[in-house]
């Protein structure tokens, strides 16, 4: 499954968003009918897990922690106790409840992100906050691009 590029959307009164059409057919391909929303760890912003890319991160985050050790119980309730699944409308919209909107300052619009297995949700006003300048970006990915490389004549 791989959720590729950004699309802004307008969210109506009710909260309900039309989800990309370019998201919906991965997801229909993939089979996936269920989203699960959360306030992204890291960022102001939302995450949509598909229901199994979620099930996959929350059997990981499982295994790395343990049930006798209480910060790591503390850990494990805050990560899954504060999400809602959501479902596609006949429309393709979603409803999104208006206490996650809220957390990331959306109101009017949104910026869906394409994350590869997820979908960011953003405010379209902080979105830039979401993004590296170009020449960090440049110079980030070839750091990260060159570890462990064999040396070519370009990098030597």
């Amino acid at each position: 499954m791989r959720f590729l590029g950004n699309i802004e959307a307008k969210i109506d009164a009710k909260g309900r968003v039309f989800l990309p059409a370019t998201f919906r057919k991965v997801l229909q391909a993939a089979g996936e009918e269920s989203l699960v929303l959360r306030k992204d760890v890291f960022q102001s912003c939302l995450t949509l897990y598909p229901e199994s890319v979620w099930n996959a991160q929350l059997d990981t985050l499982r295994r790395r922690l343990s049930r006798w050790n209480a910060q790591e119980q503390l850990i494990f309730r805050q990560f899954v106790s504060d999400v809602e699944l959501l479902s596609l409308d006949a429309n393709g919209r979603l409803l999104i409840p208006k206490r996650y909107l809220k957390m990331a300052n959306i109101e009017q619009a949104v910026k869906f992100i394409g994350m590869d297995d997820t979908i960011e949700m953003w405010c379209n006003d902080v979105t830039e906050k979401a993004f590296m300048q170009p020449e960090e970006f440049g110079k980030a990915l070839q750091e990260i691009m060159n570890k462990g490389a064999e040396p070519t004549k370009e990098t030597e």
